[in-house]
């Protein structure tokens, strides 16, 4: 393996172990808040979980107050409910931020803290399709900033990258800056054991993609390839268990851990990621979630790009277990994903063969796109996952 220069940074402090949320006031008042605002999503107050941290926060003697709750974030962080959220937060006089769920809370929460640092009202204005802002022109953000991952699969918690949705442009934008990760992240599989079986592999496998597309990027160093690892050798051991029994809250501890350092091996190597090139893509244009995009796509995508993949395939495949071959390695990705009972293909969304010439371009356009994939093999990978026979 060859490297030359490399940028390596962790802002986030990271606290493990089940009930560490009780800590959770301690943790705002450590870092100098005193008003804060709980973002989280209406599933989650549903499901009582948003309640049980708003507890937490009324019951502490320290000087800290919840001034407010806003559930209103949905599905992908958008940069109106971003602007609405900093809004809610500027209204209440709010101090301190506290991002309580998956990846489209936790970026939602990066962006309102960006938005709150710049001193302006609507992202859009600043917000480009790649906002890339690193070391040292980047300066911290001094607005405390807690976040407690419900799922264990994007790692949002610690990653210095927001994906959001930006409606001028009607596509997703990705913000790097490594002040927008949070100051304290809490991984407390308690918070977890909720999670649907379907939901717990997809996130899962979400985790499992970052690590991959890191370990085979072409920009990896030591510092990403320790991280990389270690999370697919966490990931492979503790998700069928979590799957199988949802309340087994040290596999669901591991794949939170495993989780947060899948994500900063692959930001911190973020050049080409094809995977998710073609995940942001057909995500976003059919709907299909993140987490299951990248599940479908992994193997399909490792044997439409041989070349690409074959310089670490025997590696990898040392790390696995398996013999030092592409076919022998996806065999292996697909049979992982049947048993944490995950789909081959998206059969379930509706393509037509009219659509093909779209998706090349969407994928083209996207900003992961790094890597130039060539056109007749985007169709061959969508025909693939699509699970359509139409000869090339």
């Amino acid at each position: 393996m060859t490297f030359s220069s490399f940028q390596f940074f962790l802002h986030s402090q990271v606290h493990s172990g089940s009930g560490t949320c009780s800590r959770l006031a301690e943790f705002v008042h450590g870092l100098g808040g005193k008003r804060v605002v709980l973002f989280t999503d209406k599933g989650l107050t549903q499901a009582g979980i948003t309640e049980k941290i708003k507890k937490l926060l009324d019951q502490t003697v320290k000087p800290v107050q919840l001034v407010g709750i806003f559930d209103e974030i949905e599905q992908d962080a958008k940069g109106e409910k971003i602007n609405r959220a900093a809004q809610f937060f500027r209204d209440r006089q709010a101090d301190a931020l506290i991002a309580l769920g998956g990846g489209s809370v936790l970026d939602t929460v990066k962006g309102v803290k960006w938005l709150l640092h710049l001193g302006k009202q609507d992202i859009h204005e600043s917000l480009k399709p790649v906002e890339q802002i690193t070391l040292p022109e980047a300066k911290p953000i001094p607005i405390p900033h807690i976040a407690i991952p419900t799922t264990a699969g994007t790692g949002s918690e610690v990653s210095p990258v927001a994906v959001i949705f930006h409606e001028k442009y009607q596509k997703k934008a990705n913000l790097f800056h490594p002040y927008i990760a949070a100051d304290i992240a809490i991984l407390d599989p308690e918070l977890t054991v909720s999670l649907p079986p379907e939901m717990t592999a997809a996130t899962g496998m979400d985790a499992l993609t970052h690590a991959v597309e890191a370990f085979f990027s072409p920009t990896a160093h030591p510092y990403t390839d320790a991280f990389a690892i270690q999370a697919m050798q966490m990931i492979l051991k503790h998700l069928p268990v979590a799957v199988e029994d949802g309340n087994n809250l040290e596999a669901r501890e591991q794949m939170l851990i495993a989780s947060s350092m899948a994500i900063i091996a692959f930001c911190f190597s973020l050049t080409a990621v094809p995977v998710h090139n073609l995940s942001h893509a057909l995500g976003a244009r059919f709907g299909i979630p993140h987490g299951l995009a990248n599940a479908v796509l992994l193997p399909t995508v490792m044997e439409g790009l041989p070349s690409f993949y074959q310089p670490r395939i025997e590696s990898f495949s040392k790390i696995i277990g398996i013999p030092p071959a592409i076919d022998a390695v996806t065999g292996f990705l697909r049979e992982f994903r049947k048993n944490v009972g995950l789909p081959d293909t998206f059969a379930d969304w509706h393509f037509t063969p009219e659509l093909e010439q779209e998706l090349v371009s969407l994928v083209k356009q996207d900003p992961a796109g790094i890597y130039p994939i060539p056109d007749e093999t985007i169709l061959r990978i969508v025909r693939e996952v699509f699970d359509q026979s139409i000869n090339t």
